[in-house]
Parts: structure tokens; C-alpha cells; sequence
């Protein structure tokens, strides 16, 4: 079995944690590949969000 990196596994928690406030047991227990799913789909939302305030500005 192959451990995941503490660092790792910490940044994935704060930034759902951040991002969706849930709590530190509800994102412990979600499976390795469900909370990496969760923070790329979080993150290409930022990265939307992030372009249409860039395109208003503009």
C-alpha cells in the first residue's frame, strides 16, 4: 500500500475546507479519489469564476 504524503493530504483538506466549508471529518473521510475530484472540479470553478471577473473588468 502506498502512504500519501501528509503535505499533500493537508493542502487538499484546507482548500475544500476553505472552498466548501466542510468539516475536517467529513473530507478525512471521503476516498483519496473523490477528494482529489473534488478539489479539481473546485478549482476549475475558481479558474471560471476567475475569467468572467477578468472578461467584466475588462
Amino acid at each position: 500500500m502506498e502512504i500519501y504524503p501528509e503535505d499533500a493530504l493537508w493542502d487538499e483538506v484546507i482548500y475544500l475546507a476553505y472552498h466548501i466549508h466542510w468539516d475536517l471529518d467529513r473530507l478525512l473521510d471521503l476516498e483519496h479519489s473523490d477528494r482529489v475530484r473534488l478539489v479539481e472540479k473546485v478549482a476549475a470553478l475558481n479558474r471560471r469564476a476567475l475569467d468572467e471577473a477578468k472578461k467584466i473588468m475588462a
